[in-house]
């Protein structure tokens, strides 16, 4: 990234490690001020959390982001990467995201800079590890719903919609009875959908009448 760029740096700190050597506050501020200086970076602010950096949902990260996105920013700069992210997934989506919008990020202890051949290598490195790593979640994510099928463990959230009450609902519309007019009789009975919400629709009534009839 050349000279005379315009830069919104970032910090962070979790209320568990405010005391940590090397990741305080001023420490971070201190090695990205430094940092811009060297390179000669217009710093317009530095944003902070104090939060976990479990997932990318912050307010400071957030406004750096909106900066960088709107333009107001050619670039984010952190002292560490674990302050930005310390998800490897999360961090290669913001990776991906600065390549499609146009804006860079620098990690000081990485030595990522996307404007250099180093950095981008570096990156593409970090997002192919993020990319493995989504590929084993999901992965281990399908085993586990298999092997719960094969446990006889029903999967999503059961339903709650007694026979009877859909055996009244395909009688009525055999009968001749319109999709409004069987919700209207439900909402007049109170009777609770099947995922547990209140209301009738015309819309929910074909949707379970569907279902009867596939199954």
């Amino acid at each position: 990234m050349s000279a005379n760029l315009s830069v919104v740096g970032y910090v962070r700190v979790s209320t568990s490690d405010q005391g940590e050597s090397g990741a305080g506050l001023g420490a971070q501020r201190s090695g990205i001020v430094l940092e811009c200086e060297r390179r000669r970076w217009s710093l317009l602010r530095i944003e902070e959390d104090v939060l976990s950096g479990r997932t990318l949902n912050r307010p400071g990260l957030q406004r750096v982001l909106d900066a960088c996105r709107s333009k107001e920013a050619a670039g984010i700069v952190v002292a560490r990467l674990d302050r930005l992210s310390r998800s490897v997934i999360d961090f290669g989506r913001l990776l991906e995201e600065a390549r499609a919008r146009g804006f860079n990020i620098v990690v000081l202890d990485l030595g990522l800079d996307l404007s250099t051949p180093q950095g981008e290598l570096v990156a593409n490195v970090i997002a192919s590890v993020a990319q493995w790593e989504r590929r084993v979640i999901g992965e281990r994510t399908r085993e586990a719903l298999q092997m719960k099928k094969l446990q006889g463990v029903r999967i999503g959230r059961p339903a709650r919609l007694s026979a009877e009450i859909l055996a009244s609902m395909v009688a009525k519309r055999a009968a001749g009875a319109t999709l409004r007019e069987i919700a209207e009789d439900l909402n007049a009975g109170a009777v609770p959908r099947a995922q547990g919400g209140k209301c009738w629709y015309p819309a929910t009534v074909r949707a379970c009448l569907l279902r009867a009839a596939r199954a």
